[in-house]
């Protein structure tokens, strides 16, 4: 597919707008696809609401019967969901919080991963249906987690994407930013080296 015609959703999750690495990282990758058409959703900026009853209710509440503030909340998460399934890259910048990804992208997962929208259970198990798509991970932590039980990202977002149909998944780690500044020169070197790789 040619970057004319590639649309791309860029998934900003860090608390540090623009001193975020990971939207730096992720930025830089965009910004090499010249010519594609980018969708850029911030959720620190923008938070999505985090899922409470009420919410959940909306989404199993049959579409005769929802109420005016029903419907709102189920139309917000069918533009969440059209926005991604209209991507045909998606592009995560995803620090690490706590061992664990940002509260803003948890929300935003819970009002994307919705049966029958992005996902259906079939008598062999549930079948993405957000198929066809690549993402890139850009992911950056002030310590050194990859490949370790501590690395709880990974693995969760990994087995999300497929859960919803997106198997084709590519991860670039930036790690050890906080250990010394020789340390993170050097990672974020190697993070911006991979990517000028990825998008040559």
């Amino acid at each position: 597919m040619s970057n004319q015609t590639r649309n791309i959703l860029q998934i900003s999750t860090s608390l540090n707008g623009e001193n975020s690495q990971s939207s730096r990282l992720a930025a830089r990758y965009v910004a090499a696809q010249n010519g594609a058409r980018v969708t850029i959703r911030d959720l620190a900026a923008e938070p999505v609401p985090h899922l409470d009853g009420a919410r959940f209710g909306a989404f199993i509440t049959p579409p005769e019967q929802r109420t005016a503030e029903q419907n709102a909340v189920v139309a917000y998460s069918d533009a969440l969901i059209a926005e991604l399934k209209r991507a045909d890259v998606i592009v995560l910048g995803l620090p690490l919080y706590n061992f664990g990804i940002p509260s803003q992208l948890k929300s935003w997962i819970d009002h994307v991963a919705r049966a029958g929208q992005t996902f259906r259970y079939t008598a062999n198990g549930p079948e993405g249906l957000v198929k066809g798509k690549k993402a890139y991970v850009f992911a950056t932590r002030g310590g050194i987690y990859a490949g370790t039980a501590l690395d709880t990202q990974t693995g969760y977002i990994r087995d999300f994407l497929r859960f919803i149909g997106v198997e084709d998944v590519e991860f670039v780690y930036a790690e050890g930013l906080a250990i010394s500044e020789e340390s993170r020169e050097g990672a974020l070197g190697k993070a911006q080296e991979q990517i000028d790789r990825l998008a040559a």
